[in-house]
């Protein structure tokens, strides 16, 4: 295949105008919005815990992508109580069995990315990140074409997390 191709192909991703149409004031606080919400699957909340509660990325890096959070809004870990950190880290190993089941990761990466100049999109609630890994998972799309390919939809991902979650529960 010659470089550059000739022609070109189209990715559908249509989730994604989502975040660009976004309402920039409200990006801030969607997470509390989940926090507060009593509708789980609109905000695609896949668990919650007395002071944090899990949920699916709308913007991922890649299928799987869980973020745990805590309920209170705060973006200094430091100031986080001994029950937050012990739900978040809860969450964050339950995130790991689930994606492990779900979507068969072999690996993670873990994070939380504190403050704007530590990359954090949303810099006044601190949330981790949980994104599950694959052994040979990396591609040519990102490197030549500055384009993540995410290989399934947030509604049939969510379903299925839900579905295993309620199997293990029974």
């Amino acid at each position: 295949m010659p470089f550059p191709k000739q022609t070109l192909e189209t990715l559908w991703a249509p989730w994604r105008v989502e975040y660009f149409e976004r309402d920039e004031n409200s990006t801030s606080n969607f997470l509390l919005q989940a926090a507060q919400s009593s509708d789980d699957r609109a905000h695609f909340i896949v668990t919650r815990r007395k002071h944090a509660f899990l949920l699916l990325n709308k913007y991922p890096y890649t299928t799987g992508h869980l973020m745990a959070v805590p309920y209170r809004k705060t973006a200094e870990m430091s100031e986080l109580g001994d029950e937050e950190v012990i739900d978040l880290w809860h969450l964050a190993l339950h995130a790991q069995r689930l994606l492990k089941a779900v979507v068969h990761a072999h690996g993670f990466n873990l994070g939380c990315n504190l403050g704007t100049a530590g990359g954090a999109g949303i810099a006044d609630h601190l949330h981790f990140h949980i994104v599950p890994r694959w052994e040979n998972d990396q591609n040519f799309m990102p490197l030549l074409t500055g384009t993540r390919v995410i290989p399934s939809g947030l509604e049939q991902l969510y379903q299925a997390l839900m579905a295993y979650q309620e199997k293990q529960s029974s």
